[in-house]
């Protein structure tokens, strides 16, 4: 009986003693995010266009954000770096724009079936505005009045996805533990009819905003994500400033890193050289370059 005892407290010893070792050597956790499409990169490779799509892997869930400009480029990038899009978890389009939609073709031909949550938008079958048919006129004759005066109750847009499983977003929405998608709409006259949704990434060192575009304004879509304990970890993707005059540029860089506590930047597609050249000098270190092909590794506290 001691014999016995002995050899199972050996063996339990034994077991205890490989558990903290595979959690002593387990490595902390860590977001990676691989830009798959963009018009700039280091790997003369990989095919350059205006547009933005990159992978994230976030807590075991692969996301595919965005989907570049042509679906052809696209597909070869995604090939050359080795991604299988058969293996996502869901995809996010930011916005209707084509140089972020178009390899929704490719995507297709490949994983059909995969969730891809979009702005409620009209261009991804949302319903047609129901003020449309909001002053009928029944004294028209039948062969004049809209589906003959009988207005179905719901009517879907048309899109060159009919077949996508479309997932409109509106205000937030949290997709999984941690995973959550923030849509906004800009204020002003331009871009205010093309509603964006940027993905957020939550970490013990504050979230992690993957944006398309930013039409809505960066500094408007960081206030949306209530950040403000934490500050953000990381922005990336594209910032809309390409046109933008440079001491705005400067403007929104101290903001973002002064006033919402942005802690590190990786700014790609439409920022703009000025703002890449600008943002260098603002954040220095904590600037990651974030060209086609580029893994961008967010390590968080263990």
């Amino acid at each position: 009986m001691m014999i016995r005892f002995v050899r199972w407290a050996v063996a339990l010893l034994s077991l205890s003693l490989f558990a903290s070792s595979t959690l002593l050597a387990k490595p902390k956790p860590e977001t990676r995010i691989t830009v798959l499409s963009d018009a700039f990169s280091r790997n003369s490779k990989l095919d350059l266009d205006w547009g933005y799509a990159a992978l994230v892997e976030h807590d075991g869930k692969h996301i595919l954000f965005d989907t570049g400009n042509n679906a052809g480029k696209f597909a070869a990038n995604v090939r050359a770096l080795g991604i299988d899009l058969s293996r996502l978890d869901f995809v996010v389009i930011s916005h209707r724009h084509g140089d972020h939609t178009d390899g929704l073709h490719h995507l297709l031909s490949v994983n059909p079936n995969v969730p891809i949550y979009v702005p409620e938008d009209e261009y991804f079958g949302g319903p047609t505005p129901p003020v449309f048919f909001s002053q009928p006129v029944p004294s028209l004759p039948r062969h004049m009045r809209y589906f003959g005066g009988a207005v179905p109750d719901v009517i879907p847009h048309g899109t060159p996805w009919r077949e996508a499983r479309f997932r409109p977003v509106r205000g937030t929405h949290e997709v999984a533990p941690g995973i959550r998608l923030v849509a906004n709409r800009s204020q002003t006259g331009a871009f205010s009819e093309t509603p964006e949704v940027s993905l957020v990434l939550d970490t013990p060192d504050g979230p992690i905003v993957v944006v398309g575009c930013s039409h809505p304004g960066i500094e408007r879509i960081v206030e949306s994500v209530n950040a403000k304990q934490t500050g953000v970890r990381l922005i990336a993707g594209g910032l809309h400033l390409v046109t933008t005059p440079p001491a705005e540029i400067q403007r929104v860089g101290l903001s973002l890193r002064d006033k919402w506590r942005v802690k590190a930047i990786a700014p790609g597609h439409c920022t703009g050289e000025t703002t890449f050249a600008s943002f260098m000098k603002i954040w220095e270190a904590e600037y990651t370059y974030a060209g086609v092909g580029t893994v961008i590794t967010v390590r968080r506290r263990g």
